[in-house]
């Protein structure tokens, strides 16, 4: 049995905002309330997107008609799973349960066993 890194990538739904910076934290927060005090472990943050045209990064929030969509990025370490599949289906499970409704996505799956022994 292995240790896992996941990362995974959620869509957050805020209505009647008025900036993006007011969006991000009202995202963090709303997560941050679902997902403690059980999984106070879970690490959350703001997206980045790489523009298409440019490549350059932005926070990975869209607002239109005082309606933003964030995009969170929530990481949480999986001990003993398996393999990288079974470590992202344990972190989309337990997570998942928290955020009812919330679409969830695996962005990254890390064996931190390996990354220890040559850092």
């Amino acid at each position: 049995m292995k240790n896992y890194n996941v990362i995974l990538e959620a869509a957050w739904l805020v209505k009647d905002i008025g900036s993006t910076d007011d969006a991000m934290g009202v995202a963090v927060a709303e997560a941050g309330k679902r997902l403690n005090p059980q999984l106070e472990y879970v690490e959350i943050d703001v997206g980045t997107t790489y523009c298409p045209s440019c490549n350059e990064p932005f926070d990975s929030v869209f607002l239109a008609a005082n309606t933003a969509l964030v995009g969170l990025v929530l990481q949480m370490r999986v001990f003993d799973a398996e393999n990288e599949e079974h470590a992202a289906r344990i972190a989309k499970s337990v997570i998942g349960k928290a955020l009812k409704n919330i679409p969830l996505n695996v962005v990254e799956v890390t064996d931190l066993d390996y990354s220890e022994e040559y850092e």
